[in-house]
């Protein structure tokens, strides 16, 4: 006898009717997102009008995508969803640096820098040098990591935003550390900027209280032979949005000093060591 629709048993209804010869995964997955959906529905006695305003933000939120702007990608950053299923795919043992979101300004084939580099171009901002160490859990160095770094402008841009105002690969570059472990670069003290709210995710982001910026923060995605991936940022720990990142991606591990210089060119100083962990070991 088949499973016909009730309230009580709208799970059962639907998940009987998925066939034998799915792929596991995929049915696993399917099986429990029916289950919690219908559990939602269930649990705050959805109305058929505020059914029909959620299908009309969904369908807002995908007329606004386009190839340079995907608003599913901001409704799951402003969830709290990316940074979630990021950490769960990037658990790593203690000591070891923290993942966060990569965002969506990375750009893939920045160009190569000798270390020390400057790699803003535009002339604005204040002067920052970046220095620290890349090392294993044992805190020896590594040799050979590569470090893809990019930031925002001085107005809270990047360069792919700005292609007719910022000089191509302005605050981007890739560094590769010797022997010692070691990298510095000069680029600028970043700073706070509001992620796109001019869509269906901005008006959500308002009619919940809550504001779109992010804190100032400098990307590094770090590859070395032998060792996990890592994408993090480091974050400037008095920007007026370190506790309330509109996509969540703040970790305390990753608030890094930011120190004023007097008297030289460079105006800031931010040492950070990167920790890595090897392909083989597991939190």
């Amino acid at each position: 006898m088949p499973e016909f629709f009730k309230e009580s048993s709208s799970v059962e209804a639907v998940n009987s009717r998925i066939a034998p010869d799915t792929n596991p995964r995929f049915k696993e997955v399917m099986t429990s997102l029916v289950a919690h959906l219908h559990a939602f529905v269930k649990d705050v006695h959805l109305t058929q009008q505020e059914w029909e305003v959620a299908i009309d933000f969904l369908t807002r939120t995908g007329q606004i995508c386009s190839e340079e702007r995907q608003e599913f990608i901001l409704l799951s950053d402003t969830l709290g969803v990316s940074m979630l299923v990021d950490a769960i795919n990037n658990r790593r043992p203690g000591g070891a640096t923290e993942n966060t979101v990569m965002g969506p300004f990375h750009v893939v084939g920045a160009p190569e820098r000798e270390m020390g580099a400057h790699i803003s171009f535009d002339g604005k901002g204040e002067r920052c040098l970046f220095v620290g160490r890349v090392i294993d859990l044992h805190g020896n160095p590594v040799a050979g990591a590569r470090l893809d770094v990019w930031s925002d402008n001085s107005e809270g841009f990047y360069d792919v935003q700005q292609p007719d105002i910022q000089p191509r690969w302005n605050n981007r570059g890739i560094f590769t550390t010797g022997e010692d472990g070691q990298y510095n670069f000069v680029g600028i003290k970043p700073v706070s900027y509001p992620i796109p709210h001019d869509g269906p995710v901005g008006k959500m982001l308002a009619a919940l209280g809550r504001g779109p910026y992010r804190p100032a923060h400098m990307h590094f995605m770090v590859t070395a032979e032998g060792f996990q991936k890592l994408v993090t940022h480091t974050f400037v720990g008095d920007d007026a949005y370190i506790t309330c990142d509109a996509v969540f991606g703040v970790k305390q591990t990753l608030v890094a000093p930011f120190e004023r210089i007097n008297g030289v060119e460079t105006i800031w100083r931010s040492s950070f060591d990167f920790v890595l962990t090897p392909i083989d070991v597991s939190p």
